[in-house]
């Protein structure tokens, strides 16, 4: 089967198209899956670049879709011909957190699904929404659900609330939608205009250009009725804190889910006590939640906002579009 691997030293230029020994049938407690698609994230372009270090000669992405084509022993929950998508967190069943770090995750800790065929344990795979292409399942693992644990589970989120989203990112993007999906206004962040007009046509309420509005934290405050925002959905991190705490109403909820301005930095601890804020740190979610997820998105016919797809053998060059921040919610693989 073709597989990709990340040779060591990680880089972009690293990554190896090959020809990898078939998986063969699945155990007791397993399935096979023909994997048909994955999407990129942040996590996996760290790991490719080498920021995160993995294992010499690892299969990357931690998203992976497809089909069914046996089951072993003990299973029930699938059968061949059943439709599914990857758990970020394979043995993270339900309940509050259980894992803080990578070491069971596909594409860092463990292989991912930069391949064409996997046997795994069934509990690692959800099915995947009803009419849904492999493509878009595949966004669902790790931007979908984490935006959805930020929001729905996290959050509390509920109709009439004010969500501030940042950027036009994968995780960004699901946020804007569950945001409307539930009721919600939404106030969305970029550096470009041609990018806030996508956002609005997509549902959100208000934009703004935050290189053109320095304060934009403030100004996201004011627009929220001139009460605050109730969530932040924050991807930024050190450098973008400080906005959000003085964008958030009195009592409202920030969750962290990025740290694309750096690993550490002041927080303005203050301000934040003053709003009596709650400040979350997340990662992804559980296989329940994921569940949970999927029959939001069936019941509102929401479907993902895909940028681009590129072919496996071209991975190379689609996480080198990823770095180019041009690309307005997910990047694909299909194969």
């Amino acid at each position: 089967m073709k597989a990709i691997h990340l040779r060591a030293p990680a880089a972009i230029d690293q990554l190896q198209l090959c020809d990898d020994s078939d998986p063969g049938a699945p155990g007791p407690g397993e399935i096979r899956v023909r994997i048909h698609a994955s999407s990129l994230n942040f996590h996996d372009y760290a790991v490719v670049i080498g920021a995160m270090p993995t294992a010499d000669g690892r299969i990357p992405m931690s998203d992976g879709a497809g089909v069914v084509e046996a089951v072993g022993p003990g299973v029930e929950e699938f059968q061949v011909g059943d439709r599914v998508v990857s758990c970020f967190f394979p043995g993270w069943i339900d309940g509050g957190p259980k894992v803080k770090d990578f070491s069971t995750v596909p594409g860092d800790g463990i292989d991912g699904y930069a391949c064409e065929t996997v046997v795994r344990p069934a509990h690692g795979f959800t099915r995947a929404p009803a009419g849904f292409s492999h493509a878009e399942a595949a966004t669902l693992t790790t931007a979908g659900l984490t935006a959805w644990r930020a929001l729905v589970v996290n959050g509390g989120l509920k109709a009439g609330d004010t969500v501030l989203v940042m950027g036009s990112g994968g995780v960004s993007v699901f946020a804007l939608q569950f945001a409307k999906l539930m009721g919600a206004t939404v106030i969305a962040t970029s550096s470009s205009d041609e990018k806030l007009e996508r956002l609005k046509a997509l549902g959100a309420d208000h934009g703004i250009n935050y290189r053109t509005e320095a304060n934009w934290g403030a100004k996201a405050f004011e627009l929220a009725g001139g009460q605050g925002v109730d969530h932040v959905v924050e991807i930024g991190g050190p450098a973008t804190l400080p906005q959000s705490i003085a964008a958030l109403k009195v009592g409202g909820h920030i969750a962290l889910i990025g740290v694309l301005t750096g690993l550490s930095g002041e927080v303005p601890t203050a301000a934040l006590m003053a709003k009596q804020g709650r400040l979350q740190g997340l990662i992804v979610g559980n296989r329940q939640q994921q569940h949970e997820m999927i029959r939001a998105i069936e019941a509102g016919a929401m479907r993902p906002v895909i940028d681009h797809s590129f072919p496996l053998e071209q991975i190379a060059d689609a996480f080198r579009h990823q770095a180019s921040g041009r690309h307005f919610g997910k990047i694909v693989l299909e194969f």
